[in-house]
């Protein structure tokens, strides 16, 4: 399956349009990834409560997902029960998105700090981006999501140089998330300390969600490590 471009009509950004290259030449960018079958509006609404020295921008996954969108496909694993995902859709996905940040990074003249947040599958991408262009980016945040295993060619390599970057990240969730599995958990729990500088919290009847304590925190972390 050939992976879309990244809409840019489809774009939220948190300042007019015709004045983000004005916003972007000296405020930090924060880029906000929503989790399957969802849309951009439905992090949208988190930018009024995040730092306002960032700039926002809310991106639309390229696949169509029941009434959202998807970064990638799910499918069952019928020999397992499990959900199966597709890495190389995983690193397509991850390719078109920095690609519509080349983009951007032109229409500005050069961007400056440049964070990134992810929702549940959004943190999927989150956590790629982090792997395939560790110097680019000054922070991650990962909220009620995880990281996938990685064995396509290179990622060994990509894994290496993030380890050497350990770039700041936020993992916040509920340890009673009713879906995120204790598999991908545990993948997540191991993973990220190895290659990132971790930062965690947990929070309880959250679900598979987001409070407004986490976004509390998620700002202190952001205005501490970003921008």
């Amino acid at each position: 399956m050939v992976i879309p471009a990244i809409d840019s009509t489809a774009v939220r950004w948190s300042v007019p349009r015709d004045e983000v290259a004005s916003a972007l030449a000296d405020r930090p960018l924060l880029i906000m990834m929503h989790g399957y079958g969802s849309h951009e509006g439905d992090l949208f609404s988190l930018a009024q409560y995040l730092p306002e020295q960032f700039v926002v921008a809310v991106l639309r996954a390229p696949l169509s997902a029941g009434q959202g969108f998807a970064w990638f496909a799910l499918e069952l694993d019928p020999v397992t029960n499990g959900i199966k995902r597709d890495i190389p859709q995983v690193n397509a996905s991850t390719v078109n998105l920095l690609a519509w940040l080349d983009e951007l990074d032109r229409e500005v003249g050069g961007l400056g700090s440049i964070s990134l947040l992810g929702f549940s599958q959004g943190g999927v991408m989150m956590s790629q981006l982090l792997r395939h262009a560790p110097e680019r980016f000054d922070a991650g945040v990962l909220l009620s999501g995880f990281i996938v295993e990685d064995t396509t060619p290179g990622a060994a390599e990509r894994d290496q140089a993030l380890a050497e970057v350990m770039p700041p990240v936020f993992w916040g969730r509920d340890t009673e998330d009713p879906v995120i599995s204790q598999e991908l958990v545990d993948l997540t729990r191991r993973w990220l300390p190895a290659h990132t500088d971790l930062t965690t919290k947990l929070y309880a009847h959250m679900g598979h969600g987001i409070t407004m304590e986490e976004v509390e925190d998620v700002s202190a972390f952001l205005l501490a490590n970003a921008g």
